[in-house]
């Protein structure tokens, strides 16, 4: 990760403010609403937020579908965050930067986007919001604040772009939650809501 990255987030302040939960929380616009008011959204240096629990990096957690069947795939050495190496995950996408905020004035969804296309490469799909994820049980947990999207899409492929990917493939929701213990934190936390 470059050193001088800076990344979107919300102060701790900010998220008592909204409504502070651990786990899983249902989607809901106006909480989104005011949790990514523009008002508060600030960059912060990723090297500083990294260990730092008062601010909370936003982090867009796009899940893919089709037909009932969910696209996963296991954390490969190649990806920015090493503590998730080698766990299995139903979610791409990561920080949104700085550069994202110049694509115009929403950089949350530029950042989301720019994150979908350069981790797969898919067709078209249908966005609905799922909810949202904090683990505050693990120090890559107290520092993220994940926004989770579901993305129908069209036709069953995604093709990864990046190394991170390894062993992708659509599974149903029940085979996943049967492996649950191989992955991830938020996306143990994603299968247990995600309907079968």
């Amino acid at each position: 990760m470059p050193t001088d990255e800076r990344v979107l987030g919300v102060s701790e302040a900010h998220f008592h403010a909204c409504g502070a939960f651990a786990g899983f929380r249902p989607a809901d616009p106006l909480y989104l609403a005011k949790l990514l008011d523009p008002a508060v959204l600030h960059f912060r240096p990723r090297s500083e937020c990294e260990t730092d629990p008062g601010f909370k990096q936003l982090i867009p957690y796009l899940v893919l579908t089709h037909g009932g069947r969910v696209f996963h795939y296991r954390r490969g050495s190649a990806g920015s965050e090493r503590r998730l190496t080698a766990l299995r995950s139903v979610g791409v996408g990561g920080h949104i930067s700085e550069a994202d905020a110049a694509g115009g004035a929403d950089p949350y969804r530029t950042g989301m986007l720019r994150e979908l296309t350069e981790e797969l490469e898919v067709g078209a799909f249908a966005e609905r919001p799922l909810g949202f994820l904090f683990d505050d049980s693990s120090p890559v947990g107290r520092v993220h604040l994940g926004v989770v999207h579901v993305l129908e899409l069209a036709e069953p492929t995604a093709t990864p772009r990046e190394a991170a990917l390894a062993d992708s493939g659509f599974a149903v929701v029940e085979q996943l939650r049967a492996a649950a213990d191989g992955f991830e934190p938020w996306s143990r936390l994603v299968l247990g809501v995600l309907g079968g």
